[in-house]
């Protein structure tokens, strides 16, 4: 087997034979047809994934001798304008990485396969995932991804600096979390803040603003977007709690200046010792290990739920090709290889009935992530085509209201800049026929 990982470029194909050897793969009983598989390549939207691809390739070496798998992970915007370019055109991936609410798009254009009877099977099992994670790999009641891996956010919190503030315990409300990053900032001599209390995603990454908002807004008790009872969606944040959590950020900026728009942000400043706490998913504790493996840091649930966002292994392609796809896909659903992604790669595996207790006595940073109270609430991105449009008009305007400071202390101006982003989604939808009425 070849394991390679690529810059995107077009790869040549190579015929070569091998035989699908159904039971080896231990996860599902596929059928055995001989396939003759081509060199098939893998797009991820996360290069910190590229280990795992190529540690399920290394695992199919004795079953699969002539495979040739290619992974090409690179930043997850690039990822998508890839995606928009090469599936229109033909020429994508076999296997590749998707997020749902991205993934739609191309499902309404039946640009993805849809999944053989032993991999639907195998998905629609509910001792392999809940109604959650299948219906986010599914499209019209019909099977098309693999689940995989999601993302779920909880705070990371610098002990040390926790405790050189008297901080004992992380915040639990979202006053605290203000309260919080007052305490923890360090400045230098002329007051200006040198670590911030509490990175905030400020710039930068176009919709992932807007999640990361959401995030907060979430805690507030309130959404971007919600779906209502006739299955369509409507934007209504335009109020109390929505207002609330546009002003934290303003105050924290422009008042109180726990950080700002041009310091070092998200986990590298984390990990630079350049901020105290901040908000992310599960694979900072990888990437922590890998780089900052001396920081002396812990994990935290939210004050009142996280977002998730579930992500799927999809197949484009025919034949023989296909075939080895969905293969590879299978194989990186063995329970082996989760458990592997996890303590790796530190991304949360999406099957059920998987014995975290080794990964978490050894890690137990991740148990904010599989330990949380029986209310705690989760939210995912719609599963509708306009999604991301929401999102990058949504953060725009996000990011302009960051940069004015003339917003802070302005409850109207900001019940303004609310408005109007809650009547441009309005907007979108009602264009995509989706708005409630």
């Amino acid at each position: 087997m070849t394991l390679q990982s690529t810059s995107l470029r077009r790869l040549p194909s190579n015929a070569l034979r091998m035989a699908l050897l159904g039971s080896a793969m231990g996860i599902a009983a596929l059928a055995a047809p001989a396939i003759s598989a081509q060199e098939i390549r893998v797009w991820s939207g996360y290069p910190e994934l590229a280990p795992f691809y190529e540690h399920v390739a290394e695992g199919m070496k004795a079953d699969y001798p002539d495979l040739t798998v290619r992974v090409e992970a690179i930043a997850l915007r690039e990822h998508e304008k890839r995606l928009a370019l090469g599936l229109t055109s033909g020429e994508a991936a076999e296997v590749i990485e998707l997020g749902t609410s991205t993934a739609t798009r191309y499902l309404e254009n039946e640009l993805f396969n849809a999944a053989p009877e032993e991999v639907s099977a195998f998905v629609q099992d509910p001792a392999n995932f809940n109604d959650f994670f299948r219906d986010s790999a599914s499209f019209g009641g019909t099977v098309y991804g693999l689940p995989l891996f999601r993302g779920q956010s909880a705070l990371y919190y610098n002990t040390d600096m926790f405790e050189a503030a008297g901080l004992t315990e992380p915040p639990t409300d979202m006053a605290q979390y203000t309260e919080y990053a007052e305490a923890l900032t360090q400045r230098d001599a002329n007051g200006a803040p040198t670590v911030s209390g509490w990175s905030l995603r400020l710039s930068g990454g176009g919709q992932g603003i807007a999640e990361k908002f959401w995030i907060n807004m979430f805690q507030y008790g309130e959404n971007l977007v919600e779906q209502t009872a006739d299955g369509k969606w409507r934007a209504d944040f335009a109020n109390e709690q929505g207002r609330a959590a546009l002003k934290q950020y303003l105050e924290n900026v422009h008042t109180l200046k726990t950080v700002t728009v041009e310091m070092p942000a998200d986990a590298e400043a984390f990990e630079r010792e350049q901020t105290a706490m901040f908000i992310r998913e599960s694979w900072v504790i990888g990437d922590i290990a890998a780089k900052a493996p001396e920081l002396n840091y812990a994990t935290a649930t939210l004050p009142r739920g996280s977002i998730v966002a579930p992500v799927s292994l999809w197949i484009s392609g025919e034949g023989e090709q296909a075939e080895a796809a969905w293969a590879f896909a299978m194989a990186a659903n063995e329970p082996e290889n989760l458990l592997w992604l996890l303590d790796n790669v530190g991304w949360l595996p999406n099957r059920s009935g998987l014995d975290y207790s080794a990964i978490l006595e050894a890690k137990p940073a991740l148990a904010a992530f599989v330990d949380y109270p029986d209310t705690y609430e989760f939210f995912s991105l719609p599963n509708i085509g306009p999604v991301e449009e929401i999102l990058t008009r949504a953060a725009a305007r996000l990011t302009e209201a960051f940069a004015n400071p003339a917003l802070a202390a302005d409850d109207a101006a900001i019940d303004g800049v609310l408005v109007a982003m809650q009547d441009e989604i309005n907007g979108l939808l009602q264009r995509e026929g989706l708005l409630a009425e």
